[in-house]
Formats: C-alpha cells, structure tokens, sequence
C-alpha cells in the first residue's frame, strides 16, 4: 500500500531478507517472531519489529483477509513510542484496504 514498498526496500538489506522472512511465515498462518497487534490502528492491524546493528524496524500490516497480507507501513523508528505521523499513514492505508474490501462484496 502506499510507498510501502519504496519504505521497504530503502532498509538495509539484512532487514529486508527479515522482514521478508517475516511476512513469508506470516501467509502460511504462522506467527511472526517478533510482533505485536496494533488495532489502535484498526482491528487485525500487527506490527513485525526488527532490530538490527542499524536501528530499529517495523511493519505495519493487516492479515485478516482472504484475498491478500497487506503490509500498510514500514519505517526504521527514531523514538521510543512510534509517532503520530506514521500511526496516521497506516490507519489511512488501512480505511483504504477496509473500503476496497467492502466495494469488492
């Protein structure tokens, strides 16, 4: 969603092959190994967390529909608490996938 992606692949690439691991375990219904639910963003909402030599890592994303795993967010976080901004670009992300999932029945 968004410039997920982009986000993604400006990680280095030690955290890239992690998150992709990650997200790979995460489609066939298996845990990530670091992560947490964020609903305060929207109700399925989770977050991966990566910590590397480099910083720390996370990855927003909704697994709760059928159709696909949509990551919503990824940033290397600069404070303790994740900040408003990027709380705000994912629920933005996450009402668009709940809109296009409701227009789709």
């Amino acid at each position: 969603m968004g410039s997920s992606l982009e986000d993604l692949l400006a990680f280095p690439i030690t955290v890239r092959k992690a998150v992709g691991y990650q997200l790979h375990k995460i489609q066939y219904g298996i845990e990530p190994d670091d992560w947490k639910p964020f609903s305060e963003i929207g109700a399925g909402v989770n977050e991966i967390r990566i910590r590397d030599n480099n910083g720390i890592y996370r990855v927003m994303y909704v697994a709760k529909f059928e159709e696909a795993l949509y990551v919503l967010h990824s940033f290397q976080k600069q404070t303790q608490q994740t900040s408003q901004h990027d709380k705000n670009i994912a629920r933005t992300r996450y009402n668009r996938v709940v809109q296009q999932w409701r227009n789709s029945l």
